[in-house]
């Protein structure tokens, strides 16, 4: 009996993006404020109710 994975990433692949975050962050192709800047976005999308309401959902450095 064959079990069949559903979708998802592998083991290598897992892999293989942990070594290319690593290398982008070490090439500065990504820095703090990338990260705060993305991480106010998914905030955004996920939480758009809340900015519909006037909630600052903006991750600043302070």
């Amino acid at each position: 009996m064959a079990y069949r994975r559903g979708p998802g990433i592998s083991l290598i692949g897992l892999i293989y993006l942990i070594i290319g975050v690593f290398v982008a962050w070490d090439r500065d192709y990504i820095d703090l404020d990338l990260l705060r800047r993305v991480g106010s976005a998914l905030l955004a999308i996920f939480l758009w109710f809340l900015v519909l309401l006037g909630v600052d959902l903006h991750i600043d450095a302070d």
